[in-house]
């Protein structure tokens, strides 16, 4: 398993000092990764082109998520592979449908049939992103043209929970992105699913990139109940919630990964059994300790 870091947004008028020092951070660390999610903040895509091309040369970059919507998938094909050429090849593009609070209420996009909108997405942007022609005319997208971006090749994982976003993720994706996603819902839910149509569509076996907190503490009951509350908004948003609820926890703070160096070692392990690739932390509490773990795990 393979292991990364989940990038906290910087704050203030000028981030990307800050960011570009995590990134370098992480790379001279030992991290296989670092991963940007994309809200209301910066914009991931441009941050990571701007901070990491100048940071960290070895390490894979990736976004967790892009959301779909408001973006034709040309245009993100564009962006995307743009901001992977001047990484230098080391981009992994991770997109998804947000949710529909953001994309109907925010957005003004209607969130009807949301895995036809991605399977539709995916015909336009991956030809797109491999220097092909895109010509699809969709429910939901249309397209005919082709682009001239340097950058193509770069994989593209679907942040994908239900059964047909996880039918895609392994049939034509080359993986999924998870959060807020527990063990029991990985080993039971995710891996077999994603698996099982990249057997039948004779695909490589897809990436599981699952992001979770993470804090090393001696004193684990008041680490979940942190968790618990940093993170609550999650346990509201109807996709997390079932994966919440799959996985027979009352919130966030049940699937985060806490406990002193033994305990997130075994929960780590457990979590490579269960079927994820790559392990991504959003580290809180004790970040020196936390980092110490995560980096002797990955060294075996």
């Amino acid at each position: 398993m393979r292991f990364g870091l989940l990038l906290n947004e910087p704050s203030g008028p000028d981030p990307f000092p800050e960011l570009r020092d995590r990134i370098a951070r992480a790379a001279d660390e030992g991290f296989d990764s670092a991963w940007m999610s994309h809200i209301f903040g910066l914009d991931a895509l441009t941050a990571l082109a701007v901070a990491g091309s100048a940071a960290g040369r070895d390490i894979e970059l990736g976004t967790a998520v892009v959301p779909t919507y408001p973006r034709h998938p040309a245009a993100l094909a564009q962006q995307a592979m743009t901001a992977n050429a001047a990484l230098g090849g080391r981009l992994t593009l991770g997109i998804g449908l947000s949710h529909k609070i953001v994309v109907e209420d925010m957005y003004g996009y209607s969130y009807d049939r949301p895995a036809r909108h991605m399977r539709e997405y995916l015909d336009v942007l991956l030809p797109l992103t491999r220097g092909e022609q895109a010509g699809y005319t969709g429910e939901t997208v249309k397209a005919n043209l082709r682009l001239s971006t340097p950058g193509t090749g770069l994989p593209v994982l679907i942040a994908a929970l239900g059964p047909r976003m996880l039918k895609l993720a392994g049939t034509v994706a080359d993986g999924t992105v998870l959060w807020m996603t527990g063990r029991k819902t990985v080993a039971e839910h995710i891996a077999p699913g994603i698996a099982s149509a990249a057997v039948e569509a004779g695909r490589p076996a897809p990436r599981v990139v699952c992001a979770l907190p993470l804090c090393v503490t001696d004193d684990p009951e008041a680490a979940r109940a942190r968790a618990g509350e940093m993170y609550a908004m999650y346990g509201q948003l109807p996709s997390y919630r079932a994966m919440l609820d799959r996985e027979g926890v009352e919130g966030p703070g049940g699937v985060a990964v806490v406990g002193d160096e033994d305990a997130v070692r075994a929960q780590l392990d457990a979590l490579a059994q269960a079927g994820v690739t790559d392990f991504v932390a959003a580290v809180f509490g004790d970040r020196e300790r936390a980092h110490k773990l995560l980096i002797g795990a990955s060294k075996g």
